[in-house]
């Protein structure tokens, strides 16, 4: 399958290329294969979320160091977002898919073996190479199928990338309280060794036309960057972003400390945010054609004001039950749900040629932003791990999430009214 002919896989192949068969490198990678490089990422994200503050007592160490492992494992994924793209293009897809499950394996048996916190962290950040195979997913099926059969196919596989967060804390609480913190990060090794395993006997090479040099890749990034649309589009992404990487870096602290949790309830009720996500992505997917993408993105905003409003009017009136913090957070999982592929679709929409170099520099962006508003949340909690600091900082995203999505309507507003002028 290795071919650097410069042939495209629909001219080798046709229209449609052959039917996948699993554990056969002459076909396509079989669905199966792209759901589990894709979900492992975000199992590897979430997975261990309720052990934060067990670990922090195992490494004797202060809960903003070890929210750390979130914040700076969110970063380097956001960095690497914009790498892993350009190399697949000019190596392609399956010695760079196997080159970042290799390094994960690595970086998952340092972090069970790290005797600091320090050291903890540096495996901590190299796990972060696992996204390669949440990013590589989406490409594969762009290179295998064409456009129309290629956003149902991308379905499935983010439908596997959305269950996942909704099970991997719960997961993740259980074996916590019967094996340690640890444990987690066992399951992880265990689980990429098995998706090693299917990618090395089941992924044939798909990228068969490769790119000369990186210089070529990179050329296109002024003319987005000119675009105020694009960045309004981005804002809009990072902030909803933010919201949500605030409330994963707080919460296991919150929750431990404040409403004295246990892990696995803790994981339960991680698990009804992420119910909320996939409800927001079954109305997007259900309404986005209809209603169009600007108003989708300002109902998601709208919606997403419910969250802080409603949690701080449950501090102030000294509700103790969990419920009246994390019920109303199953409304950012919603609006996140419903405000993320929009604003993604949006930002590509801005320059439909430059769609990959698009989606690539806005998830970095949301991801590094989001992690920006993880460890600034970390920084503030207070002994008592009082929910307020991080609310407040939720609604502050909130707020730049709305603004961002009337500059982009007013944008656009704007270039209808030139259109109609020119007409």
């Amino acid at each position: 399958m290795d071919n650097q002919s410069g042939e495209s896989y629909h001219s080798r192949m046709g229209t449609e290329p052959v039917s996948s068969r699993l554990f056969d490198r002459t076909t396509p990678p079989h669905i199966s294969t792209l759901i589990l490089l894709a979900s492992i990422g975000a199992l590897s994200m979430t997975l261990f979320l309720p052990s934060l503050p067990n670990m922090t007592a195992y490494f004797n160490t202060d809960y903003r160091i070890m929210q750390l492992s979130i914040a700076a494992y969110l970063f380097v994924n956001g960095i690497l977002h914009v790498i892993i793209g350009p190399l697949s293009d000019r190596y392609g897809r399956r010695p760079v898919t196997i080159f970042a499950i290799v390094f994960f394996l690595f970086a998952t048996l340092g972090c069970i073996l790290s005797p600091t916190v320090e050291i903890f962290l540096v495996f901590r950040m190299a796990q972060a190479v696992i996204v390669t195979g949440m990013v590589l997913s989406r490409a594969i099926v762009r290179d295998i199928f064409t456009q129309d059969k290629s956003a149902s196919m991308i379905g499935y596989v983010t439908m596997g990338m959305a269950l996942v967060p909704m099970v991997a804390p719960m997961l993740g609480g259980f074996l916590d309280e019967l094996f340690g913190w640890q444990a987690s990060f066992a399951l992880l090794l265990i689980l990429g060794l098995l998706i090693l395993i299917f990618s090395y006997f089941d992924q044939g090479e798909t990228a068969l036309s490769r790119t000369l040099s990186f210089r070529q890749q990179f050329n296109d990034y002024p003319e987005l960057f000119r675009s105020r649309r694009f960045w309004g589009y981005v804002a809009i992404a990072g902030f909803s972003s933010g919201t949500f990487f605030t409330y994963l870096g707080s919460t296991p602290l919150i929750g431990t400390e404040y409403y004295q949790l246990t892990p696995s309830k803790l994981g339960f009720y991680f698990g009804l945010t992420a119910f909320g996500y996939m409800v927001g992505n079954f109305i997007s997917g259900r309404f986005s054609l209809r209603f169009g993408i600007s108003r989708m993105t300002l109902f998601g905003s709208l919606l997403l004001v419910v969250c802080p409003v409603g949690a701080l009017i449950a501090q102030t009136q000294n509700v103790v039950h969990p419920i009246g913090f994390f019920g109303f957070f199953i409304f950012m999982g919603i609006s996140n749900g419903i405000i993320l592929p929009n604003a993604t679709a949006g930002a590509l929409s801005v320059r439909p040629h430059l769609a990959g170099t698009a989606s690539g520099i806005a998830g970095a962006i949301s991801i590094v932003a989001g992690s920006g508003a993880s460890a600034l949340a970390g920084l503030l909690l207070n002994d008592e791990a009082s929910p307020t600091p991080m609310i407040l900082i939720v609604a502050i995203c909130v707020v730049f999430c709305l603004l961002s999505t009337f500059y982009v309507l007013r944008i656009e507003r704007q270039l209808q009214k030139s259109s109609e002028h020119l007409h």
